[in-house]
């Protein structure tokens, strides 16, 4: 019988990998709590229309990239591939737009895109997003960026830019798209096949395109910040102001439109140097239309989602160290009677706070340790009928090699005080 393999660009995260997960979403969530962000979680599918609505029918993700099937009774179904959509459309129902406070959400979540897969780019990715909604304020925009910069700064991830750019409002975009359209026409012949097809549906991702020869064609197109109003041009001016308070550093890019319809005025992305070409780790940017779109009242928005994938790439091993280990004891019963007080110390260990494991197909003391040591054990607890007999345990430290007597009555008190700080 054939071996049944996992999907390509659907990848496993195997125990060895999770501590750098664990590590990144914990340092997502403390944040994310310090600036008064609340966790909402919202469907894995919606129905097709919200995301062709929100995110853009013309865009590369819901004309190529969305996992798309009919539910039984007919009605279209998709795998999210973001999370900014549904969080809005989870805010209109339930009518949170009552609410007399600004309402600040993050969540956690797989996120599906039939892409090609590559290095931190996958078909099932996870996103780490938060979207705060209901302030019309520049002040806004600072405040997720100051939370995406303290939450990568946290985990010391190397060689990060956080860049930025003013999209203006959607008749600052009116204006400026003909001028746009109208030169790129000109080296229509010259560009690759994605940016001839953008030209008529989304030109404004033409200026994005990472091939070298559109990047080359684009150098000398018109820019977008020569077509802003002024209230565009004022605004943007309050975020870069805002942003030099905090001190978070950032870098100017007239070329970052982002893929998505419902952008405007302040859109932003940290790149990372060594990421190659795909070089994202997250991005987001204002959105005060999407609400509106999707049928609620008009309500200003901005957020962002980070790839957990592409900073898991990033995170230095250092980090991963740094993080808190537990303490974890294995329990060595052995013998008739020391077997079954053994199985019965573990749960007493656990519910004393400790992490206690044990082998059972183990069935002498010398097969014990040997487990202990393969799964890094700080201490082991031997239990034989000859312990049991006295009402006691050796306790032997795994590191110094170090043995105790301790009272099984006792155990977990004694090992508390052996821990350093006790």
């Amino acid at each position: 019988m054939s071996v049944i393999k996992g999907i390509k660009g659907v990848k496993d995260l195997l125990p060895e990998e999770t501590p750098r997960w664990r590590l990144i979403e914990e340092a997502a969530r403390r944040w994310a709590g310090r600036y008064g962000f609340h966790e909402i979680r919202i469907p894995i599918f919606e129905v097709t229309t919200l995301f062709a609505r929100s995110i853009g029918a013309s865009t590369d993700i819901v004309e190529k990239e969305m996992y798309t099937f009919q539910d039984r009774d007919g009605t279209s179904l998709t795998l999210r591939p973001e999370g900014t959509a549904g969080t809005v459309r989870a805010y209109i129902e339930h009518n949170r737009t009552a609410i007399p406070v600004p309402q600040k959400y993050f969540y956690f979540g797989p996120m599906f895109r039939h892409e090609r897969p590559q290095a931190g780019r996958l078909r099932q990715f996870h996103q780490f997003g938060v979207e705060s909604l209901g302030m019309a304020d520049a002040q806004a925009d600072v405040e997720v960026m100051a939370l995406l910069w303290r939450i990568l700064s946290d985990l010391d991830l190397p060689g990060l830019t956080l860049e930025i750019n003013n999209l203006g409002y959607t008749a600052d975009r009116d204006t400026y798209r003909p001028q746009l359209v109208s030169y790129l026409k000109q080296y229509e012949s010259g560009l690759c096949a994605n940016c001839r097809h953008r030209i008529e549906f989304n030109p404004l991702r033409v200026l994005d395109c990472k091939v070298p020869e559109c990047r080359a064609i684009t150098e000398r197109a018109p820019r977008l910040s020569d077509s802003l109003s002024e209230a565009a041009r004022s605004y943007f001016t309050r975020v870069l102001s805002g942003l030099d308070v905090v001190k978070i550093p950032y870098s100017l890019n007239h070329r970052l439109v982002r893929g998505l319809d419902y952008y405007n005025l302040t859109t932003f992305e940290v790149t990372a140097t060594n990421l190659g070409a795909q070089n994202a780790v997250g991005a987001g940017g204002r959105y005060d239309g999407l609400v509106e779109t999707l049928g609620g009242p008009s309500t200003p928005a901005v957020g962002f989602a980070l790839g957990l994938e592409r900073m898991s790439l990033l995170l230095p091993e250092s980090a991963v160290r740094k993080a808190p280990e537990y303490v974890t004891i294995y329990v060595a019963g052995f013998g008739g009677h020391g077997a079954v007080v053994g199985f019965t110390a573990l749960e007493e260990l656990r519910l004393g706070g400790f992490q206690a494991v044990s082998d059972f197909r183990s069935v002498t003391l010398k097969a014990h340790l040997r487990q202990a040591d393969r799964l890094k054990c700080r201490f082991t607890l031997i239990i034989g009928d000859e312990e049991v007999a006295k009402g006691s345990a050796v306790l032997r430290d795994m590191e110094t090699k170090a043995q105790y007597d301790v009272s099984l009555s006792t155990v977990n008190l004694q090992i508390h005080s052996l821990l350093p700080g006790s």
